[in-house]
């Protein structure tokens, strides 16, 4: 899988883009109405109870407004929080720091969302399996919310279609012949993992013993996903998928899968409630 690299460029980078769409084509134009122009300190406060990610992008949000804005971190990336938490101190011209307000809050909140909840599942399951996100991101947001699921204590699957082979129902759909679609992905491996999704016993035992790494259970009961570990005889890892949640995890991470993938995890999550106060 292709690494997450979070670099000081990129984050940068990432902040211009949003500030940009915030701001375009005439400012802050409410601001522009306070006479107001002195030095405040405003509280970063937590509303709820999680897990802390994206700090360094709000701190470049608001550096990149005004480099005198001194953004002091209470806490770091991955640290739990509590109702009522200051998670950091913004101290700074009172017009720049509305300005940033925003768009600081954005990356926090979502992305400490995503932590929280990968956590949640992270917690039920002890470290008997690895919780993994998918490819069911927000558009252009991917490597955020990836690097959020990993600050949450979850894996990260597959990066984008290029990383690994993953044939699902709908190749098979077209193509109809399972093994050969494999045997096709064997020859052109090239170091790059092969996951093949299968939806039922029977589907399964038809390709076992053709030389991939994975087996994506999809949808299947924990009755169902046992026999395939039987079936399979740990020849390759075993992934479960969907209808996953916080009521079943405990019991599928019984099972003896190695992994579960949730895509819920970046694509249906409630944002983590913090406010700027000033």
């Amino acid at each position: 899988m292709s690494k997450i690299k979070l670099s000081k460029q990129f984050i940068q980078n990432t902040c211009k883009t949003a500030l940009n769409e915030d701001l375009y084509p005439s400012g802050d134009i409410t601001s522009d109405l306070i006479s107001n122009n002195s030095t405040i300190k405003a509280k970063l406060i937590s509303n709820d109870k999680g897990i802390i990610a994206g700090l360094e992008f709000a701190k470049n949000t608001f550096k990149l407004i005004d480099k005198k804005i001194k953004f002091v971190s209470n806490k770091k990336d991955g640290s739990r929080i509590k109702k009522g938490d200051i998670i950091a101190i913004v101290i700074g011209n009172s017009k720049n720091i509305l300005i940033g307000e925003r768009v600081a809050l954005n990356f926090l909140t979502h992305l400490s969302g995503i932590a929280s909840k990968t956590n949640q599942f992270v917690k039920a399951v002890n470290g008997k399996i690895k919780i993994c996100c998918t490819r069911k991101t927000i558009p252009s947001l991917r490597v955020l919310q990836k690097y959020a699921v990993k600050v949450g204590g979850g894996t990260n699957h597959r990066f984008n279609l290029s990383d690994e082979f993953l044939v699902k129902d709908n190749h098979i759909s077209i193509d109809k012949n399972l093994r050969e679609i494999i045997e096709k992905a064997i020859k052109n491996k090239k170091g790059r993992k092969i996951t093949v999704e299968v939806d039922s016993l029977k589907q399964l035992k038809s390709i076992i013993g053709l030389r991939f790494d994975t087996v994506l259970l999809d949808n299947m009961s924990t009755a169902k996903i046992k026999a395939a570990k039987k079936i399979c005889r740990n020849k390759y890892e075993l992934e479960a998928s969907g209808g996953i949640n916080l009521k079943n995890i405990k019991k599928i991470a019984l099972t003896g899968v190695d992994r579960v993938s949730i895509g819920g995890l970046t694509h249906s999550l409630n944002a983590l409630d913090l406010k700027l106060e000033i």
